[in-house]
């Protein structure tokens, strides 16, 4: 059995990382399914997803690696195209990836003690986002 939820959030941007795992929790509990997998996906260009001890150390230096291997004041060809500013933001979101898949039993995610999902904004301004989450088992 497949069900499908969805998580808003209204991000700053410029590498805001945001905890999103109550919400998958939530998401998986109120599937009514047992044991299975949970995919959370970003329809977004400039936004990624995978899991991080969420603390503050941890999420700045996650973001501290984007702006040393990924700078936001290098020369990109998507801003002489669009004239946007955010050609850094895509390259930092296709290194990350638009989805993550976490098994689930007895309702509960296999997540470990540490390990929390997170969302990261790389946009240049403020967004509405909404993510997919695809719950799939039984």
């Amino acid at each position: 059995m497949i069900k499908t939820a969805w998580i808003e959030l209204g991000t700053q941007g410029n590498a805001q990382v945001v905890d999103i795992s109550q919400q998958v929790v939530q998401a998986v509990q109120d599937s009514g399914l047992n044991s299975g997998i949970v995919t959370v996906f970003c329809p977004s260009a400039t936004s990624a997803l995978t899991t991080l001890e969420y603390e503050s150390g941890c999420v700045r230096d996650l973001q501290r690696l984007f702006d040393e291997i990924i700078p936001a004041n290098r020369d990109y060809y998507h801003n002489q195209r669009w004239g946007d500013g955010n050609g850094h933001s895509h390259a930092r979101a296709a290194l990350l990836g638009p989805s993550l898949t976490v098994p689930f039993v007895d309702r509960r995610l296999t997540l470990g003690t540490w390990q929390q999902i997170i969302y990261v904004d790389f946009d240049n301004r403020a967004r509405q986002r909404r993510l997919v989450v695809q719950i799939m088992g039984g």
